[in-house]
């Protein structure tokens, strides 16, 4: 199902939006400092393969971005693009998985969770850590540790709330020839 551009675009504006206030107000300290257990990534997932690529890629970041701006510690670059990449990632398999036509079983599941593991470990355990040594000179042992932590902990929280999500929605989309004209 091809969206239209006014869809997608509204789409980025909500879905930052929600990436935000989940970010912001819905995520739980962890041990390690400066990385939480994010809530924010099912949603990113979700929307991700709701809307493509470019989407996911900008809801990741401006969503991201407005997190980091709210807190008033600056923007920390390396995460943002980490976010943005995630969504991309995730992005690139919405024609894989049909959530938007009402079909999401066990195959979709699975093709969805092998994806968002993937762009996770892409994001958090390569990128974050990557751009945060070469951007902020930060101690490699520290920005791993923030990685592997943020990574694994967004892999849990992305499979259970973006499944969930993808499962909640496909189930309100009426199935293909589901529907039968009354006599």
């Amino acid at each position: 199902m091809k969206n239209s551009p006014v869809k997608t675009i509204v789409a980025i504006g909500v879905g930052a939006a929600l990436f935000f206030v989940l970010g912001r107000f819905v995520s739980i300290p962890s041990p390690v400092p400066n990385t939480n257990i994010a809530t924010q990534y099912g949603l990113l997932a979700f929307m991700a393969v709701m809307f493509g690529p470019v989407a996911g890629v900008l809801i990741g970041l401006i969503g991201h971005a407005l997190i980091d701006f709210s807190y008033g510690w600056g923007i920390w670059w390396s995460w943002v693009i980490a976010s943005g990449v995630f969504g991309l990632l995730v992005g690139l398999v919405s024609s894989r998985v049909k959530v938007a036509e009402g079909e999401f079983g066990k195959k979709d599941i699975l093709v969805f969770n092998l994806a968002q593991i993937v762009a996770h470990v892409v994001a958090w355990i390569v990128v974050a850590p990557v751009l945060d040594i070469l951007m902020y000179a930060e101690p490699a042992n520290k920005a791993f540790l923030q990685g592997v932590v943020g990574g694994a902990s967004n892999i849990v929280t992305t499979a259970i709330i973006g499944t969930l999500l993808c499962v909640a929605y496909a189930a309100t989309k009426p199935k293909k020839g589901s529907l039968k004209e009354e006599e």
